[in-house]
């Protein structure tokens, strides 16, 4: 492919991409780029681009007058004490780069190496990196031509930064270790050659400015934050869906109840249920008051709606910082050695997500327990077996789905230990205080895998119990339209079970959807804490 053709490939589609430079990125837009609908153009400001070269600039000036600077011409970490002679210096960076090629664990996937890249991409993008402009573009390359490193998922403390996985970064740039290409594991090398691109060389502070920072956590945590998002909403729906199938009451929703305890996100999960049951009347014959796992829903949902508020303002903070070290600063002629690459913002907002949302998982457990035990459903058949009268003695419904469902949700919460109190000294000492940020994100994912697990056992048995609750009152208007569409929705999914069958086809193609927040469950509204 020629420079030029590859050039209008990149910016083939300006409002279709998201600007990076000179303004604040959203989690939303990083989950974009993540799921393929978006790529990444640098601004066009020339007064951001000139920012930019300022500070590249600033440090070579600096080197040239023989000033030292950290991880430029000394070594890493606790070998800052060791000056690195000036013949030696352009050569640093890539000895950074190289030994730090020692990750583990399974790769990260397309979406989460692709927010990685965005994540340090924008961070870098703030100016104060001394970096030039060309390493800006080739990491918006990685993520437009789908260039991407295969990154280890383990082996970062979380502080200095995401230093292990960030390498096989820098190593995709400079041609070196593996990367995905349409849809092929390659060498970098050969995929930068079919591409007509020389590998990038970096210059002395550049191997640290793209290894030292919170991009990976950061990375993960914008996805995480997505799909709790979603998932708080989901349980919402199935809420109300439950009420219905479980044919409880509407008044345990009432308005009044939530002003009387006014926590933001409680009202707002009450208010979804709320619209989902409106029309509703509750009969005389009713149970006094439904179980605590229908009644109190949005009081769990709602603390996951409230954290999400200060998720959002903690991990858009970190993405819209410069998190490494040291920082340039060309306008006083500075150079400043801190430690912005811990990144404790992210690894207790993962901590408290993962908490959070396995909370989630444990109302839907337990709702839809209510949902396939004869002795709670309200008449419901036992574990909601759709068979005939005469196959119904053989027949089991969702008696496995409902084991499953505990065994994922008392995995997910095995794993709410909080992983930023497990801080180790690391690197001589040098590093005697860490973040755990990423594996606190990694573990995040992880319980929101499970959960949407749960979610999606919990979606088929909802929709069944409701479809057999039509069938036992014979009219038409048991669901609200918005309920109605939703069962509509998973029909289209999974159909009705009349006679036991494998459900694992239908629980992933359930749960993928709920991994991609595309299972529809509100129009106009958005999740407390979402923009």
């Amino acid at each position: 492919m020629a420079e030029r053709d590859l050039a209008q490939e990149i910016h083939r589609d300006r409002t279709a991409s998201v600007v990076v430079g000179g303004r604040r990125l959203t989690i939303e837009e990083v989950d974009a780029v993540a799921k393929g609908r978006r790529g990444v153009v640098l601004s066009d400001d020339p007064r951001w681009r000139e920012h930019i070269e300022r500070g590249a600039e600033f440090l070579r000036a600096r080197l040239a007058a023989g000033a030292t600077v950290y991880g430029v011409n000394t070594g890493y970490g606790d070998a800052c004490v060791v000056d690195v002679p000036p013949e030696l210096v352009e050569a640093l960076p890539l000895q950074l780069t190289r030994y730090h090629g020692c990750g583990m664990g399974r790769h990260l996937d397309e979406g989460e190496t692709l927010a990685v890249v965005v994540a340090r991409l924008n961070s870098l993008a703030y100016g104060y990196s001394g970096v030039r402009g060309v390493l800006l573009e080739r990491l918006a390359d990685l993520v437009n031509l789908r260039v991407l490193p295969r990154i280890p998922a383990e082996g970062s403390v979380g502080a200095s930064g995401d230093l292990t996985p960030l390498s096989y970064v820098a190593a995709a740039l400079v041609g070196e270790r593996e990367v995905t290409f349409e849809g092929a594991v390659h060498s970098a090398a050969a995929v930068w050659a079919r591409l007509g691109r020389a590998p990038l060389v970096l210059a002395p502070k550049e191997g640290l400015a793209l290894m030292n920072g919170t991009a990976v956590m950061t990375g993960l945590a914008c996805l995480a934050f997505v799909r709790a998002a979603h998932l708080a909403r989901v349980a919402a729906r199935l809420t109300a869906l439950a009420t219905v199938a479980l044919d409880g009451r509407a008044a345990h929703f009432d308005r009044l109840i939530f002003d009387a305890k006014p926590h933001a996100g409680q009202a707002l999960a009450a208010e979804w249920i709320r619209d989902d049951l409106a029309g509703r009347d509750d009969a005389p014959g009713q149970r006094l008051q439904d179980r605590y796992s229908i009644r109190c829903a949005p009081h769990v949902i709602g603390v996951a709606c409230d954290a999400l508020t200060w998720m959002r303002r903690d991990i858009e903070n970190e993405l819209n910082s410069a998190n490494d070290n040291p920082l340039v600063d060309p306008e006083r002629e500075r150079v400043l050695h801190g430690g912005n690459f811990y990144g404790g913002h992210i690894a207790f907002a993962m901590d408290a997500m993962k908490t959070a949302v396995a909370n989630l998982a444990d109302l839907m457990d337990r709702q839809l327990a209510l949902l396939v035990d004869e002795k709670f459903n309200n008449g419901l058949p036992r574990n909601l077996s759709g068979a005939s009268p005469a196959r119904l003695a053989i027949s089991h419904g969702f008696k496995a789905v409902q084991i499953s469902s505990s065994a994922w949700t008392a995995e997910a919460l095995k794993l709410t230990m909080p992983a930023s109190v497990f801080s180790r000294s690391t690197e001589s000492h040098n590093q005697d205080k860490v973040s755990m940020g990423t594996i606190a994100a990694r573990d995040c994912l992880r319980v929101i895998e499970l959960t949407e697990q749960v979610a999606a056992a919990h979606v088929l048995a909802t929709v069944q119990a409701a479809r057999l609750r039509i069938a036992m009152e014979a009219r038409e208007d048991v669901l609200t339209a918005p309920l109605a569409a939703f069962v509509e929705e998973v029909a289209a999914v999974s159909p009705f079970v009349d006679e036991d069958r494998p459900l694992e086809p239908d629980l992933r193609r359930l749960t993928a959807k709920m991994a991609d927040a595309a299972l529809v469950v509100c129009t106009n509204d958005s999740t407390h804490g979402a923009r």
